[in-house]
């Protein structure tokens, strides 16, 4: 099992998969999932020719249970150990959710020549939280909820997101897939239940706009409209108003969980984008 330790003692478990000298792709996992959320693109872009890497955040899945750092900033600053680590250059990396958020942070604190692209997927940039700034976010007493879901019985909580509004579930005339939701609920029971509480505050409650306005690379923004978790309004919309360089495209009826229940449509956007 491949794994780095950071400056603060933090073991960071990754997958590093393909030829070391083709262009290279990270993926970064959404709350309170792991890599393995992105075994399908992973092996889509290995099979299409590139070097695939993604991690498990720390508190998430293989990475240590950590009690503090479970923010933005060091989640950021562990990337950059593990692309020195790697040494990743020119490479894209891609963030759905909460990944979206700490995409942002990185990049736009990368070193030069270090990324190339980013795509983000159903991210949580700019802001998700309903502030005087923010009228359009989410009232805080809707992440209390979540928090106190979490510590009164958070493996009931991680089977009725994904059962529900994740995959969009909860939809007339959806398709369920219960591998979907089995998957989802393992993922999250793995990561540790002090860590996984921290970074609903982290996803919930940073501001990215600072970060979405000193990237310079090309940013792709994949959004469904019916993200029922993350709301296109104060997110993708509002992001792409801040980036130099953004695309945005939207999925009409689409879900939060969209690269998982449709990953030929997302893929291959994503492939047509990196080729640009």
């Amino acid at each position: 099992m491949a794994t780095i330790t950071t400056k603060d003692g933090t073991q960071i478990f990754y997958k590093d998969w393909g030829p070391k000298d083709a262009p290279a792709i990270m993926f970064h996992h959404g709350w309170p999932l792991t890599a393995d959320d992105w075994d399908n693109q992973m092996m889509f872009f290995l099979q299409a020719g590139y070097r695939v890497i993604a991690h498990d955040r720390r508190g998430h899945g293989r990475s240590t249970q950590t009690f503090s750092g479970n923010e933005m900033d060091t989640y950021a600053a562990d990337v950059a150990e593990l692309t020195d680590h790697l040494d990743l250059r020119g490479a894209i990396h891609i963030g759905h959710s909460t990944g979206g958020g700490e995409v942002a942070r990185y990049v736009a604190r990368a070193r030069p020549g270090r990324v190339s692209k980013a795509v983000l997927i159903g991210s949580v940039t700019p802001l998700m939280l309903k502030t005087a700034a923010n009228p359009d976010g989410l009232p805080i007493e809707f992440f209390d909820g979540f928090r106190a879901a979490h510590i009164a019985n958070r493996s009931q909580l991680y089977r009725d997101v994904p059962s529900g509004p994740f995959y969009g579930f909860n939809r007339p005339d959806v398709k369920i897939s219960q591998g979907l939701i089995d998957n989802w609920f393992r993922q999250g029971m793995a990561g540790g239940a002090k860590p996984l509480y921290d970074c609903i505050k982290a996803f919930s409650e940073t501001d990215f706009s600072d970060d979405l306005k000193a990237i310079t690379v090309p940013v792709l923004l994949q959004h469904g409209e019916d993200d029922q978790v993350v709301p296109i309004g104060p997110s993708a919309h509002a992001a792409i108003k801040l980036l130099k360089k953004g695309t945005l495209k939207t999925y009409p009826g689409l879900s939060h969980g969209m690269a998982s229940t449709h990953p030929e449509v997302i893929n291959a956007d994503i492939l047509a984008f990196i080729k640009a």
